[in-house]
Formats: C-alpha cells, sequence, structure tokens
C-alpha cells in the first residue's frame, strides 16, 4: 500500500510508543518492554514512559515516501474522555520538549528492536489516562519558539515529507498545531493509560504515517493524522513470524502487506499498526498492549501475481507465529481494483472533508460466528505494458471537477478513489496453544464492502457529516460488489450530506 492520502508502513517493529515514545521515552527498555519496577515519586503521583514507533509499508517500491519529518514539541494526557483542546486537566508527558524539539523522520531504523525515537518522561498525578495528544512545531514559528537545531525539511517547514525523486514538500498542518493531534479513548488500545501510586507506566504511540498524509489536487501534502497509543508492559515482546510462498516455502519476491488488528465498538477488525515484510519474508510488531490480536497479510509476488489474503485470529501479545504460507491466486495476473466515487454536501451547498477508505471482507471465526476484517491496501506496480496502479486510501473530497456526469448530488464536491485487492476469499487459521492450520479460501464469488469515514479538514481527526462513517456491498449498478482478477469493479456512489 502507498502511503498516500490518497494513504501505510518494511519495518518490524510498529507502534510509535504514545509518541513520548516517539521521542524516546526515558527509562524505556530496549527489550520493548517497559519497566515496571517501582519508581517512587509520593503516593498520589507515578511515572509515564513515552515512546514512539511506525513501521512505514509505503516506503519505494512500495509507495513513493523516503522520508517523512514531524517535529514534536509537547505530549499530553487527559483523564476526562470528553475533554477539548481548551479544557483544563491535560498533564505533560515530555516536558524536556518544550526547550528542546525533537524533529523525528517517521521511516527511519528504530532505535532500538521495537522503538523509534524515545520522547520523553514525567511524573503524573494517579489516574486513568483516556486522551493523549501530540504537538507539534509549527511550520511557521514565531522568533520566541524552541526550534531543533538541525532541520532536515531545508526550508520546507519544520514538518514534510521526502519524495522517491529527493524533493522535499512541506507538509501542511493547519491548526493541529496548535490544537494537538488527537488519540481518542477508542484509538487507546487496551482501554486507558493507568497511572498508579509510585509506579512507572510506559506509554507507547504508533503513527501511521502512510495512513495519516493527504496529497491534494493541487500537489500540496497535508497532514491528517491516524494515532493510536497503548501501555505496554515488559512481558510483552510483540507478535512475529516469517511469510513465504505456500508451494517453494520461499520468502515471496514481491510486495507483502501485514497488518495487526483490534475490533472496534462496532465489531469490525481495524487495522493497529501495518507493516511490509523484510527481504526475508520477517515481521514482527511491538511494542503491543496486553491482550490478543488478529493479523491480516496480503502479497504480491513477480509478474504481479497476487496472493489470497491470509487471516490468522486471537493471537496473544508474546506469540512467534512460525512460518505462514500464502497461496497464489490460481490463473490470475494481477489483483481486482475497487474504484468508486464519494461526494459532500452541506445543504445545497458543496462541502469539503477528508475520508478514510478500508476494504472489507467477511470471514469465518469459530463457533458458527463471523467478523469483518480489513484488507490491507496494495500497490500493483508498473509494467512494460501496464502503468502502476496506487491505492488512495485517504482523499480530500473538494471541488466538483471529478462529479460524475449523472448521479452526484446537485452542488456536491466530489473525488474519486482506488483501492487495490485480492482477487479471492481469505484463507483464516485460528490461533491455538496447540498450532493452527489454514483453511482453504471459499469458492465462487468474492464480495467486498467498502466502508468510508468523514473528517473535518485540518481537525486532527474530528468526524463530519451525518452519519459520518458509510459502508457500501454495491456496485455502481446496484447488484453485490464482486471482484474478479486483473479486472476494476466500480463501487456504489458514497453520498456524504449534512457536512461543514
Amino acid at each position: 500500500m502507498k502511503c498516500r492520502s490518497n494513504t501505510a508502513r518494511p519495518r518490524a517493529c510498529a507502534a510509535i510508543v504514545v509518541l513520548l515514545a516517539s521521542a524516546g521515552i526515558v527509562g524505556f527498555l530496549g527489550s520493548c518492554g517497559g519497566n515496571s519496577s517501582t519508581n517512587m515519586t509520593g503516593s498520589t503521583m507515578g511515572t509515564v514512559n513515552v515512546t514512539l514507533s511506525d513501521p512505514p509499508s509505503c516506503m519505494p517500491p512500495n509507495g513513493q515516501f523516503t522520508h517523512v519529518y514531524i517535529t514534536v514539541r509537547s505530549v499530553q494526557a487527559n483523564i476526562d474522555a470528553n475533554a477539548n483542546d481548551g479544557s483544563s486537566g491535560w498533564q505533560e508527558l515530555a516536558p524536556q520538549l518544550a526547550s528542546a524539539p525533537m524533529q523525528i523522520d517517521l521511516f527511519s531504523k528504530p532505535q532500538t528492536t521495537c522503538v523509534l525515537a524515545q520522547l520523553g518522561s514525567a511524573s503524573l498525578p494517579v489516574g486513568k489516562y483516556q486522551q493523549i495528544r501530540l504537538l507539534l512545531v509549527s511550520n511557521s514559528p514565531a522568533a520566541s519558539d524552541a526550534v531543533p537545531g538541525n532541520n532536515a525539511c531545508a526550508g520546507n517547514g519544520y514538518n514534510c515529507v521526502i519524495l522517491g525523486d529527493g524533493t522535499i514538500h512541506e507538509l501542511q498542518l493547519s491548526s493541529e498545531a496548535n490544537t494537538g493531534l488527537k488519540i481518542p479513548p477508542g484509538q487507546v488500545v487496551g482501554g486507558p493509560i493507568d497511572v498508579t501510586a509510585g509506579q512507572s507506566v510506559d506509554l507507547n504511540i504508533d503513527f501511521n504515517a502512510c495512513a495519516s498524509i493527504v496529497h491534494e489536487g493541487n500537489g500540496k501534502f497535508r497532514l491528517k493524522p491516524t494515532l493510536t497509543a497503548g501501555q505496554v508492559g515488559a512481558n510483552n515482546t510483540g507478535i512475529g513470524g516469517q511469510v513465504v510462498d505456500s508451494v517453494t516455502k520461499q520468502p515471496i519476491s514481491g510486495s507483502v502487506q501485514v497488518a495487526i488488528e483490534q475490533q472496534d465498538s462496532t465489531g469490525v477488525d481495524r487495522i493497529v499498526m501495518q507493516a511490509a515484510t523484510d527481504s526475508n519474508g520477517n515481521f514482527r510488531f511491538c511494542p503491543l498492549p496486553t491482550g490478543s490480536f488478529d493479523i491480516v497479510i496480503v502479497g504480491i509476488g513477480p509478474a504481479n501475481l497476487p496472493y489470497n489474503a491470509t487471516a490468522v485470529l486471537n493471537i496473544p501479545n508474546g506469540t512467534n507465529l512460525g512460518t505462514i504460507p500464502l497461496v497464489g491466486e490460481t490463473g490470475a495476473t494481477a489483483p481486482a481494483v475497487l474504484q468508486g466515487v464519494v461526494t459532500a454536501t452541506n445543504g445545497t451547498s458543496p462541502a469539503t472533508i477528508d475520508v478514510s477508505l478500508s476494504a472489507l471482507q467477511t470471514i469465518p471465526s469459530g463457533n458458527s460466528s463471523t467478523l469483518q476484517i480489513t484488507i490491507p491496501l496494495q500497490t500493483i506496480p508498473a509494467t512494460n505494458l501496464t502503468p502502476e496502479v496506487d491505492s488512495t486510501e485517504t482523499i480530500s473530497v473538494s471541488g466538483n471537477t471529478n462529479c460524475p456526469a449523472t448521479g452526484a448530488p446537485a452542488n456536491a464536491s466530489c473525488a474519486t478513489y482506488t483501492l487495490v485487492v485480492p482477487a479471492s476469499n481469505p484463507s483464516v487459521g485460528l490461533f491455538s496453544a496447540s498450532g493452527f492450520t489454514y483453511s482453504t479460501p471459499a469458492g465462487g464469488n468474492v464480495p467486498f464492502t467498502v466502508d468510508a469515514q468523514a473528517a473535518q479538514p485540518s481537525s486532527g481527526g474530528v468526524a463530519d457529516c451525518r452519519p459520518s462513517e458509510k459502508m457500501t456491498s454495491s456496485n455502481a449498478i446496484g447488484q453485490p460488489l464482486y471482484v474478479l482478477p486483473a479486472t476494476t469493479s466500480n463501487v456504489a456512489e458514497i453520498d456524504f450530506t449534512g457536512c461543514m
């Protein structure tokens, strides 16, 4: 998958250690685990260490970005789940950043086995912290503002992207530099961060850089943050394995994407972290909060051979899955492509929104139940006869130049999207201590659901429109949305109304 806003991550450790970790938590253990020993700070205080990590999957050849730089000046937490930008109670987690902001390349190699950067540590009042936010240095700071001594953005602000051709582009922030990049309760994996008296807690933030960049029609790049956070412990060594071709038993020469997922409040498996395997087919996600996770793997091999998606369910943290075989799609010459249009209106006027898109499939999950999983999006490499096809996971819906000739609401803003997906039903394995086997992918039709979530541009991900999420399982002529190899399927138009 490409890192586009139009949205994803080869790195094995996939979690932005609660941005405090992004800069590097003081005292964070190099083993990916936290320091659980006592750190006496008083009967009403505890210590929080913050680290950050990101396993980018949209680096060349899987995407266009070679570097993504952000400059962090503060990491804060609040006990109140409903706290807004101006609420009291925001506690500073990395006071060291105030005088020495940290510029972090989200695509750099981790400082340790898991951690990209250690952001800092602080003593906090005891409590269950529901929200986290990261504040960045403005691209046009005041003369009195602290800035890093060395700026990799070279005159293009203090937050930027560097493309495969070496060009540097400012990463626009709008209000997010001042109000913070939000990690609301629903994106704090495993529940609130529990700070107890005299104890030390390690907080990890995962920054999905690839899904956080919107490439706008004017050629500029804008940050639409996709963040998760979670409390990690000394024994949470992560989840890893090796992906191989089911026939050759060798690593796949091509692109393999691995996503680690958990169910949201609606029961849909959402991507928590995503990474590309290394040249030997290996992957590892760490640090991770306590609990169980699902993984979903997709791949494209030589000559654009697509592989069936493979899901492994109910994996406890600390598990090495060993060898995971992917099955090539028989007779396929390329993956499938989903293509559609999103519109936005506010009454009788056009609206401008950001939309995050996902491709969902339904799988058996044991005991006659089913589960909707999110399929990691991919890029079809160019050949001598065909151009590259990129997934556009995050889009900006603005203007009317992309509206279809018929069917779009009057006075709507419109944007098109493309999602590259496997043209087969997934293979599924249920994890157990005694081992697991994979089901044969179901034959016949291959149904998909496209999920779209609307947000206010430059708001840090604040939901927009009524409703703010829409799903469709239909194609453009109202029939079930099925896909075929090397074929584009047109998705039913998704119309958002009541937008800001």
